[in-house]
């Protein structure tokens, strides 16, 4: 296939808001595409390069100004084999070399070539090729069996590899994903919701947990080896021995438990989420992390234990199967029932204890990895979202010479990219502000006067007290007295909040309380 076929692609899924149309062009493009390209078209495809990070920033693309080339010869195979040989490239003067390959590669490229080749190499091909977009397209493209492709999907935790194996083995690549001990399913995620009452409504016959807020964490034991990962599926054995330790001397062969690691003061009392997160992706001085910040684990749910795979059983049974499997004090406390009072005791119990609010879970629902599904709900007083920074302003005054405004985006699963609701430069402290302004200078695409534009990258958790109808902003709605709670460094952009959840908050005439 030629490169400038798989790049009229890509702008065709950004021109179009239909789901359905992007899975069209997609499955269309997947057809084409030979053997030998499928593992290049479905990596560009979903946008990121099959070697990773090549040394090209955007610095780097900055200083190559090539003109196009009157008409189109680069293949998918040409492009990738340039790519791999400037991922190579080493030793003294080698970013002046990967430079020089890098004009040749887009002398080589059309105009519309060299505008997705650029896209690409920042990471910011904003086209929609979301993951449920590239299930589906997998679905039309092979006429594979849809539960069959999402849930080799959960299994395998990346839609575009399981879009290489439906593609190039068809029934029987996907019947080589299953579960596996020590290959993390992808969390069950949960939305906001308006309220206690609307979330009870909508749930019907629910169980509640207290909402901790600490590092979700997925466990995992055969015999006498437990790992431990992260919501982003990184292995955190090393940093949290206490966990492993706990998890180690329960008396069965085999699990998997879904959790929250939290660290709690000498009084009991859950410490700051930054607190927690401390002990997590170190590896150096963990004995003395381990004595200034003891970590404890809560589970809440059993995903599979002895040999069983429970995943498909409802909610209720898996409980059972928790209860029967964790002692008391290593579990989330819950409780059983939409009784409005015993409800509401239940939360103010909660906020009582220092945690964040509680879960709202449907009492028959199965887990479903890596969904966002209705079945979860999570209830706050102060009302967050997780929000994708997508751009900054230089601050003024005392914050001149750091980047301070905000611009924030809500994830739009329908359109692609990001659709902004607002900014904000409050809530920010002279350590974040540091912090903050080296990291966004690390994603910076391109300035435009006093803004930065950066990779949408960085999530951080936005508190507000409304949300309020507005034409300035894209998404027709903006954030009322926004202001940053943290930055969400155990998430990915593709775990912030939608813009479908800021819709329906806005339809529920949603307004926050103040801290």
């Amino acid at each position: 296939m030629l490169f400038a076929d798989l790049a009229q692609t890509s702008m065709q899924l950004a021109s179009t808001r239909s789901r359905r149309v992007k899975a069209g062009l997609l499955a269309d493009c997947l057809r084409r595409l030979d053997a030998d390209e499928v593992t290049i078209g479905v990596a560009y495809l979903s946008g990121r390069l099959p070697q990773g990070r090549i040394g090209i920033g955007a610095a780097a693309l900055r200083k190559v100004e090539t003109a196009p080339a009157p008409g189109a010869t680069l293949t998918l195979t040409d492009t990738d084999r340039r790519l791999d040989e400037i991922a190579t490239v080493e030793g003294t003067g080698s970013q002046a070399r990967r430079n020089a390959q890098l004009s040749g590669l887009l002398a080589s490229a059309t105009a519309d070539e060299q505008l997705f080749l650029r896209r690409l190499l920042l990471g910011e091909l904003r086209q929609g090729a979301l993951e449920g977009v590239m299930t589906d397209a997998v679905v039309a493209a092979t006429q594979l069996p849809a539960a069959a492709v999402r849930r080799a999907t959960m299994f395998a935790g990346d839609a575009a590899v399981v879009a290489e194996r439906a593609l190039l083995h068809g029934a029987e690549g996907l019947a080589g994903f299953d579960f596996e001990l020590f290959r993390p399913l992808q969390p069950m995620l949960a939305q906001p919701a308006g309220g206690l009452d609307d979330a009870l409504e909508r749930i019907g016959n629910a169980v509640l947990d207290y909402k901790l807020d600490g590092a979700r964490v997925q466990v995992h034991k055969r015999g006498d080896e437990v790992r431990v990962f992260t919501r982003q599926l990184n292995e955190v054995t090393a940093s949290v021995p206490e966990i492993t330790e706990a998890v180690s001397a329960l008396p069965h062969a085999s699990l998997a438990l879904d959790g929250e690691a939290i660290a709690f003061d000498g009084d009991g009392r859950p410490q700051p989420f930054q607190v927690t997160m401390q002990r997590f992706g170190r590896r150096l001085n963990v004995d003395g992390l381990r004595r200034r910040i003891p970590l404890s684990v809560r589970f809440f749910d059993c995903l599979y234990r002895d040999g069983e795979l429970l995943i498909d059983e409802p909610l209720t049974t898996r409980l059972q199967v928790l209860d029967d499997t964790i002692p008391g004090a290593m579990r989330v406390p819950r409780q059983s029932g939409s009784e409005a009072d015993s409800t509401k005791c239940f939360l103010r119990q909660a906020l009582a204890d220092g945690h964040e609010g509680i879960m709202v879970k449907a009492a028959d629902s199965s887990y479903l990895a890596g969904s966002r599904g209705a079945d979860w709900l999570k209830i706050k007083p102060t009302h967050t979202l997780d929000l994708v920074v997508i751009a900054a302003e230089w601050g003024s005054g005392r914050r001149k010479g750091w980047l301070s405004n905000l611009h924030l985006a809500a994830r739009d699963t329908h359109g692609g990219g990001f659709v902004m609701l607002g900014k904000t430069f409050k809530g920010l402290t002279d350590r974040l502000l540091k912090w903050q302004t080296e990291a966004l200078l690390e994603r910076e695409i391109r300035r435009e006067g006093q803004v930065v534009h950066v990779r949408p990258e960085l999530v951080v958790e936005i508190a507000f007290n409304e949300l309020q109808t507005s034409h300035q902003y894209p998404g027709g709605m903006a954030l009322r007295f926004a202001r940053v709670k943290r930055y969400r460094t155990d998430k990915h952009a593709n775990e912030a909040d939608t813009l479908d959840t800021v819709r329906s908050l806005h339809e529920q005439g949603f307004a926050g309380v103040g801290e």
